[in-house]
């Protein structure tokens, strides 16, 4: 009797060696950028230089048509960087990634996908109970920019545009102090036998290091006061030079703020910015002299700061001139939508090259920290205490 074939060979019935995946494959990605609706929001998030390098790498962009215009970039720019351009608001939204400057309104939300991956600004101190009920009705994965931390633990993007704030205090102050502004006619530079103008920085942060930096550059005088050593240290090593700093003693700001042309308030709380000048030392400043507060949104660090608008930015309060817009980056919306762009490219670069964003989050621990929500569940310890939400510990949920 014959003996029966078997199926395999064999060397086919010895054990094999399993091979696994060793490439992770590469995602592709499909963001939609709608256009800004905000109040005086001109910025966008991608330039058409971003965009062409994100197309360039397989990946589709669809932006709804006039996005860039309050930054100056066209529609031709964009189609040209490989853009698909849209009039339809809609089918911006329905792109299983969002791109966006402000955080979506709740009407915009209605219009987003269930699992949609959103990265936007929080802008946690604007925010209420309702608008995160509703990303997690809809499962949204949401990033925000203000909390994504780089490789040395800094927030490269609160950074960029507290750089812009600070130099830009310095130079709307110039302009306030100008004749044609009703200013004192003064000039912001350091003209030969005249003195130079007295500039009162308080907070030694990035919007006080580039407010000095400015100011100097200008030929101001400067002085600077914040209450850690540590900052006043950095800021003078940061500049490269030795200028008047002190600890916010009443005193010597009372008598500071008596001499100066100039004060900027770039000082920052943890929930809201402590009131540093008090409105009897606000009377007993020159009269025409400018207060810059960028802490205003924040609340401000006047007790005299009331919230203004780009349109009509100023009020004069005791003879001083108060300049109190929340967004001052806005109001140099090129720059910041070149630097907001500078962050979000390589980000959405590597999360493609990851494979999507669930692997980056897992390697990346500063795109992790920027994370608020995973698939509808609050991640963010900060919004949960804040708004009294239910919150889970994102490295339980992705491991």
């Amino acid at each position: 009797m014959s003996k029966p074939l078997s199926p395999f060979t064999k060397q086919q019935l010895l054990p094999q060696e399993e091979t696994l995946e060793i490439y992770k494959k590469k995602g592709q990605l499909f963001i939609g950028i709608p256009k800004e609706t905000a109040f005086q929001e001109k910025r966008v998030c991608l330039t058409p230089d971003a965009v062409s390098a994100i197309t360039s790498n397989g990946h589709r962009i669809l932006m709804e048509s006039g996005a860039g215009k309050g930054a100056n970039f066209s529609d031709k720019d964009y189609s040209e960087a490989g853009a698909e351009i849209t009039k339809d608001t809609a089918k911006v939204y329905a792109c299983p990634m969002i791109l966006k400057v402000e955080p979506p309104t709740l009407d915009q939300i209605k219009l987003i996908n269930p699992q949609t991956i959103l990265i936007s600004a929080l802008q946690l101190k604007t925010q209420n109970k309702k608008y995160f009920e509703t990303l997690a009705s809809k499962r949204i994965t949401a990033l925000a920019f203000e909390f994504i931390r780089d490789e040395d633990g800094a927030y490269p993007a609160v950074r960029s545009l507290s750089e812009i704030a600070g130099t830009a205090s310095v130079l709307i102050a110039s302009e306030l102090l100008s004749n044609v502004n009703n200013g004192n006619g003064l000039l912001f530079g350091n003209i030969s036998g005249v003195p130079p103008i007295e500039v009162v920085i308080l907070g030694a942060g990035t919007v006080g290091e580039f407010a000095a930096r400015s100011a100097i550059g200008l030929g101001a005088n400067v002085k600077v006061f914040d209450n850690s050593i540590t900052k006043l240290r950095c800021i003078q090593a940061n500049l490269g030079r030795t200028i008047f700093t002190s600890t916010l003693q009443p005193k010597n700001l009372s008598k500071a703020l008596k001499r100066c042309d100039v004060v900027i308030g770039a000082v920052r709380g943890k929930n809201r910015a402590p009131v540093i000048v008090t409105e009897s030392m606000v009377e007993n400043m020159k009269t025409g002299s400018v207060i810059i507060d960028v802490s205003i949104d924040m609340g401000g660090c006047f007790e005299t700061s009331e919230v203004t608008s780009h349109k009509t930015p100023t009020f004069i309060k005791h003879g001083v001139t108060h300049y109190c817009v929340p967004n001052i980056p806005a109001r140099y919306s090129r720059t910041a939508s070149i630097s907001i762009s500078n962050i979000c490219t390589p980000y959405l670069l590597k999360i493609a090259e990851d494979g999507g964003l669930e692997n980056s989050l897992r390697f990346d621990r500063g795109l992790k920290n920027g994370l608020y929500f995973y698939h509808g569940i609050l991640t963010s310890k900060l919004v949960g205490e804040w708004f009294d939400l239910k919150h889970s510990d994102v490295n339980l949920l992705i491991f």
